[in-house]
């Protein structure tokens, strides 16, 4: 069991994450790579480089692009769409707020009942991006080097989640633009073959670096904690290889980053090391189904199952009652959605897209289909409520159950299946993954941009050049 500590508290001497994490960073090479390691890290690389397309027409990355085509600079690498290379900080922005535009990037995953699923990262977005960028800045990148850095920042990113204390989401930070900074960092700086001092002090830039609050949820600015985590990190790499000092220790210690965010760290998970058991294989990663909050997928999985199997039409539903825990009801804490922004943090909007489309992908969550009139009457006909039975039986999984009132007077209940769709126990297959990228890159990729974006991302690892991924980005649409 993790022991929390006061924020301020004394965490051992003999714990020196810093160094360990430096040590692994500088250390690891690609023959030590599992095969099911860079077999699972290939389809997160297919998953994110169709999220990056997904997000590159979104209102909110169009201001990030314009921001960096109006700014310019150095020609590091290309803006997402577009022939202008800018500063590979400045490129990292704006690729990786696409990546998390939708919220449709995959999940770490825990089995200590202490983190409270959700309170966790996004894993792969922050180091891919950073990988992305700074082979095109660095040039002739193989695949082999490129993967090995991709999982370097992967398990650097999740090891520090995993071991830091939940206290630290719970108070309101979001992990994903925090701790996915030493992911983007890690990355990074094993392109750059950072070592030594350099190594240790990019770190403590990182940690000075990395925010992001939960208040910003349902904004906007959300998907951009992930894209300043991408920037924070590659920044930290640059300036460190430059001889930028900063504590050398400094995700260790009374002030340093596990003390100051996350309210102390768990001891025991120290012990796990980095790349001993690596976590992309031990406990997994979720690859996500939905463009949405991964606390609602398994009961949005419930309500497909209930109105397709019962063939409920839309117009019989008088009432949906949600019955959940508050390790979902509070973070999923929009009542009504009145944007597709706050439709990704909300149980009525989900499920209301189900009951009227039988789906909830990317043309689902639009503002055009959120704010349409079917839509909001339905969402005005669901609603949540705590269940004291569902949060006596803890957080360790993603509890749910459902009751649909029929205009009859029937009902139709059930309850959602903890082994949920895209988790380590029920993973999408390839063929449902090649599905979902084709999703995301509708109307803006072309057939056969899509059939090429697919097949090189399979065949990463035995690339010669690496930016032949950034390119096929930027097809004609």
């Amino acid at each position: 069991m993790s022991v929390a500590r006061n924020i301020f508290a004394d965490i051992p001497e003999d714990i020196a994450v810093t160094d360990a994490a430096a040590d692994f960073v500088e250390t690891v090479s690609f023959d030590d790579l599992p095969e099911e390691a860079i077999r699972l890290g290939t389809r997160c690389v297919l998953d994110g480089l169709g999220l990056f397309v997904a997000g590159s027409d979104h209102e909110m990355v169009e201001i990030l692009i314009e921001e960096a085509m109006d700014t310019g600079g150095r020609a590091d690498a290309r803006v997402i769409g577009q022939e202008m290379r800018v500063p590979a900080p400045m490129a990292a922005r704006v690729l990786g707020t696409s990546g998390h535009a939708h919220d449709w990037d995959d999940s770490q995953v825990s089995v200590d009942p202490a983190h409270i699923y959700g309170l966790l990262t996004h894993p792969t977005i922050p180091p891919l991006t950073a990988s992305l960028v700074m082979a095109q800045k660095l040039g002739n990148v193989d695949g082999k080097t490129f993967m090995l850095a991709f999982l370097t920042g992967f398990e650097v990113e999740c090891k520090i989640s995993e071991w830091m204390l939940p206290q630290h989401y719970m108070r309101g930070m979001h992990s994903s633009g925090t701790v996915g900074t030493f992911g983007a960092y890690a990355a990074a700086a094993k392109l750059l073959g950072l070592t030594g001092d350099k190594l240790r002090w990019g770190f403590g830039i990182a940690a000075s670096l990395a925010a992001g609050i939960r208040c910003n949820f349902g904004t906007m600015t959300k998907p951009l904690h992930v894209g300043r985590a991408c920037e924070n990190g590659i920044t930290a790499a640059l300036l460190a290889s430059r001889g930028y000092t900063a504590d050398p220790q400094a995700l260790d210690g009374p002030w340093g980053f596990f003390a100051v965010q996350g309210g102390g760290i768990s001891q025991e998970k120290v012990s796990q090391g980095f790349g001993r058991t690596w976590t992309i294989l031990e406990p997994g990663v979720s690859i996500k189904p939905y463009p949405c909050g991964v606390l609602t997928h398994p009961t949005i999985d419930l309500m497909l199952r209930l109105v397709t199997d019962a063939d409920i039409a839309p117009e019989t539903i008088r009432g949906v009652t949600v019955h959940a825990g508050t390790n979902i009801l509070k973070p999923i804490r929009y009542p009504i959605a009145a944007n597709h922004l706050q439709a990704k943090f909300s149980l009525p909007a989900a499920l209301a897209m189900i009951a009227l489309a039988r789906k909830a992908g990317k043309r689902e969550f639009s503002d055009e289909f959120v704010e349409s009139e079917a839509m909001q009457a339905m969402q005005r006909r669901i609603r949540t409520e705590l269940d004291q039975e569902i949060e006596a039986q803890g957080f360790d999984v993603m509890r749910s159950r459902i009751t649909i009132e029929l205009n009859d007077g029937t009902e139709v209940a059930g309850w959602a299946d903890e082994r949920y769709r895209g988790g380590p126990e029920n993973p999408m297959s390839d063929a449902e993954l090649e599905g979902k990228v084709r999703s995301c890159c509708e109307g803006l990729l072309d057939g056969p941009g899509q059939d090429r974006l697919i097949e090189t991302a399979w065949k990463t690892v035995g690339l010669a050049d690496v930016t032949v991924l950034a390119d096929l980005l930027r097809q004609k649409r």
